[in-house]
This record gives C-alpha cells, sequence and structure tokens, in this order.
C-alpha cells in the first residue's frame, strides 16, 4: 500500500524513494536485530556489574538508565538509533527542499472554500515547543524559510509514512480512526457532536476521520505552528473535507465557554510540559457542553512496567528531543484531570485497539492507543 497522493505531498524521485526504503530497512533491522540485544547485555552483565558496585540492582528506570549507559553495546544501539531518525528527516528532506516554492503555491491554490484558516502572527509560542525539535524533525512545527511556507507540514506528513512504514494507513489517520472507529462508534454509539475540536493537529492526518465519522459536526482544529496549519487547510481542502484550522495554544483559547461537545488529541498531550497539559486539561473543561467528552490518545504510563522496558522506552525522552515523554508517564492523569475541574468519576483511562492497515492491505489490531476520557 502506498501513501495516498494529494496536491500538496511533494513528488519524488527514484534515488529519494530508496533512501526513504533503506531508512525503513535500518530502523526495522534495528528494532527487530539489535533493540533485543540492550535486554540480553543488562540480564547477562550490566545488572551483575551495576550489584558488585552499589550493592543491590537498580531500584528504577533512571538507575537501569545510568548502569546501561556505561556498556558498549547499549551505547552503540543508541547511536545508530539516533542516527536512524536523523537519516529519515534527512532522506525525506531532499524532495521537500527542492519543491518548497511549488508546494506554497500549491497551498495557496488549493482553498476550495470548505473549511477555514485563522492564523495569529502575535500568538506566543510556549518555550516547550519554541526551544524543542520535537522527534529531532529539523524546524519542528513552527520552522519557516519563506513566506508561506508547508514544507514542515510536508516534512510531517512524509515522515510520518516512511516512519511507520505505511502502518498507520495510506493518509496516516491510523488514530483518528482508531478514536472514531474502535471507542467512540462502540462505547457511545449514540454520540452526535455538533461541534469537535481537535487539538495539535500538525497535518491534520488525525483531524480528517471526525469529519468522515461526523458529516454534520463542525470540526475545528488547533495547532502551534503557522506552516503546518497552513498545510492541514490545503490537505483538508484538496481532499474534499472541511475543517476550520486556527493558530492557537491548547493551554488557552479563543472560543467561548461550553463551545464543543468532543475534544481530542492524538499523541499531544506527552510533548506538553506537565504544567502546560495541567492548563490544557483545565482548557478542556472550560470548553466543553454539558455532556461533552474529551478523549485524549497517547501512550500508555509506567505503571506495572519493569524498570529495564521503562528504561528503554524513556530513550526519546533523552535523545529524541522527547524532553516529557518519560514525565507523561509517570503522570496520575486522572487525578490531574479532576483536579483541572472534571468531576471525581466522570475521567477514566481506557484503551484502544488501533486498526493499522499493513503494506499488504490486511488489517490487524495488535497496536493499542491509551485514552484519557473525561465526561463534562
Amino acid at each position: 500500500m502506498s501513501q495516498q497522493t494529494h496536491p500538496l505531498l511533494p513528488a519524488e524521485t527514484h534515488d529519494e524513494t530508496a533512501r526513504e526504503s533503506f531508512v525503513q530497512a535500518l530502523k526495522s533491522h534495528i528494532a527487530t536485530r539489535v533493540s533485543p540485544g540492550v535486554r540480553e547485555i543488562y540480564e547477562r552483565r550490566v545488572r551483575e556489574q551495576w550489584v558488585d558496585e552499589h550493592g543491590a540492582e537498580p531500584a528504577d528506570r533512571h538507575e537501569v538508565r545510568a548502569a546501561l549507559s556505561a556498556d558498549t553495546y547499549y551505547r552503540l544501539w543508541s547511536s545508530v538509533r539516533r542516527s536512524s531518525q536523523h537519516l529519515l528527516w534527512s532522506s525525506v528532506s531532499d524532495a521537500i527542499a527542492r519543491q518548497a516554492r511549488e508546494l506554497a503555491e500549491r497551498a495557496r491554490a488549493a482553498d476550495a472554500g470548505l473549511g477555514s484558516l485563522r492564523l495569529d502572527p502575535d500568538l506566543e509560542i510556549p518555550w516547550y515547543n519554541a526551544e524543542v525539535d520535537i522527534h529531532a524533525m529539523p524546524g519542528g512545527y513552527r520552522g519557516e524559510y519563506m513566506d508561506d511556507d508547508v514544507s514542515v507540514g510536508a516534512l510531517f506528513d512524509r515522515g510520518v509514512y516512511v516512519y511507520a512504514m505505511g502502518q498507520m494507513g495510506a493518509l496516516n489517520d491510523d488514530y483518528g480512526q482508531s478514536v472514531c472507529q474502535n471507542f467512540l462508534a462502540v462505547s457511545y454509539p449514540e454520540f452526535s457532536p455538533h461541534r469537535i475540536l481537535d487539538m495539535g493537529c500538525t497535518s491534520g492526518n488525525s483531524t480528517l476521520p471526525y469529519v468522515d465519522a461526523f458529516p454534520d459536526a463542525e470540526v475545528h482544529a488547533i495547532d502551534l505552528g503557522a506552516p503546518v496549519l497552513r498545510y492541514a487547510h490545503a490537505r483538508a481542502e484538496s481532499l474534499g473535507r472541511a475543517v476550520h484550522f486556527s493558530q492557537q495554544n491548547a493551554e488557552c483559547t479563543d472560543f467561548p465557554d461550553g463551545h464543543f461537545d468532543l475534544i481530542v488529541s492524538h499523541i499531544v498531550i506527552h510533548e506538553m510540559s506537565p504544567a502546560a497539559l495541567r492548563r490544557a486539561l483545565a482548557e478542556c473543561r472550560r470548553l466543553l457542553a454539558p455532556g461533552g467528552l474529551m478523549v485524549h490518545a497517547d501512550f500508555a504510563g509506567y505503571a506495572g512496567v519493569d524498570p529495564v522496558t521503562q528504561a528503554m522506552i524513556d530513550w526519546d525522552t533523552y535523545y529524541n528531543h522527547e524532553p516529557f515523554w518519560g514525565p507523561m508517564r509517570d503522570m496520575d492523569l486522572v487525578a490531574e484531570s479532576v483536579s483541572a475541574g472534571f468531576d471525581d468519576g466522570a475521567v477514566e483511562l481506557t484503551s484502544v485497539p488501533t486498526g493499522r492497515m499493513l503494506q499488504t492491505g490486511k488489517q490487524q489490531k495488535t497496536g493499542q492507543l491509551t485514552l484519557l476520557v473525561g465526561r463534562a
């Protein structure tokens, strides 16, 4: 299965596609052949060395990481993982840089009058986004190199597809589809929201499933970055979906109280500082209409996970420009939501299978999304 083409997706040469295929193969090799060795060397020598030096086994993931960091194999694993991430963005960037001006022109021409785009050049970008290029993606979500630039939106759209090896579907919309089909349609089959808000929409890949699932709803999506919003708007218009995009901070939006029946996000809350996340949860509560739902889809916390697995997961916190990857997993998100204004007993953590689409076109449901669900 190939990525679904649309006017905002850059064309690639044979060599550019070949480089992306190499990166996919490298990442697969690291995950299946190199990563298992980290646990093996921990069990065979690293733990024993730590016990000899400290008189006890590592107490938590932080001590496990400290023990592993002294081992050559762990350093090799860490180095090749980081290098593969740089190679990912480098391989995708070539085609985008070559066509950057053309992509900007296509974005300007794509407006079909279905939705809208509202940018705020005076918006103050919070430090946790301004100072970090999340996922080590060059430019982050806000990099602009010319007027009306959409480059980082294209970089994200293509980069996600290459990174996931196509398993998030031809439109990279697996997470949005999974929330709609595997959670809302199952747990709330009669739910019919009038207004929907997607927080941290990036290229809009997870936003569009809500347009299809709730055709009578007015769908809004916000993000901090102007270039990703330009891209998202043009992409949605070219795909025939009506979405109202605006440049806003999820911690403090300009929407009125009780404006939305459904507020969602997808793999966003781990990219916010804990303080910012708390403010965003309070903003969700303010924005929800009576009977409305908040659904934040992200990855599971560390509770019940052994320290070695935690340390390996936590690699992204230190080396993949994901500084809040670990801290979010440590938070009691239910308690934080109650502190933000949701009623005790009206918030839960649940999980749903993702509907990953393989390259063969066969669907599998082996992935999991953790959902933070709050009811107004």
